[in-house]
């Protein structure tokens, strides 16, 4: 990532997936409500999104405070008026700030239909994807939508030999980090009243990966 003088950071990968997300988003997403991101990250797609898929609501969230001033700071250069401030939200947290009184006013009018995931669950420690799973089971209505994008292992096996050197660059970097094998989170995902309706493949040996609450 590189930083700009106004506090945008710029992730170069996002301009190349954005648009293949997109495309499998603008399909699978419920027509209405709104969309919670967690771990926007530099905020490049939600701009990007937000105005592509109205008249849903657009919510982004980090953990992080710099990702934060890089979401508003893409906020204030691309605005669109169905795109909310950033939330601090933290997926391992045992309560989101979407949940019970904290949860902004405005969820009472657009409820959350859907959660998507973009990068996350491989650049973090499994207790995110656990995380993230509880979370959807406690806030998706039945027929809400949790979409996940990345990398991800069939039946044990990376898919391609980038994977492979990527997978072990992350444990390298962190050892709680590594492409996941997709059974373990379809696995996780059924505990959490998820289940898969579709894989899709992706550019750069990327997965789109569908879940429905039920």
């Amino acid at each position: 990532m590189t930083f700009a003088r106004d506090s945008r950071q710029h992730a170069p990968a996002t301009e190349r997936n954005r648009q293949p997300i997109l495309e499998v988003l603008d399909r699978v997403l419920p027509s209405t409500g709104t969309v919670l991101e967690v771990a926007s990250g530099t905020g490049q797609h939600a701009v990007f999104f937000a105005p592509r898929l109205k008249p849903r609501r657009w919510l982004p969230s980090d953990p992080q405070p710099l990702l934060r001033d890089s979401i508003h700071a893409w906020q204030n250069h691309a605005p669109a008026d169905n795109l909310c401030p950033p939330l601090a939200l933290d997926v391992q947290a045992d309560s989101w700030p979407v949940e019970g009184s904290a949860s902004p006013p405005e969820l009472a009018q657009f409820p959350i239909t859907a959660v998507v995931a973009i990068n996350l669950i491989h650049i973090s420690p499994w207790s995110a994807c656990e995380g993230l799973m509880a979370g959807c089971d406690r806030i998706l209505p039945p027929g809400g939508i949790l979409y996940l994008y990345g990398p991800y292992k069939m039946g044990g096996q990376n898919t391609a030999p980038s994977n492979e050197s990527f997978d072990r660059y992350l444990q390298s970097s962190d050892p709680r980090w590594g492409v996941r094998d997709l059974d373990d989170v379809v696995k996780l995902a059924n505990s959490h009243h998820l289940k898969l309706l579709e894989t899709v493949a992706m550019p750069a040996n990327n997965f789109s990966v569908v879940f429905e609450r039920f």
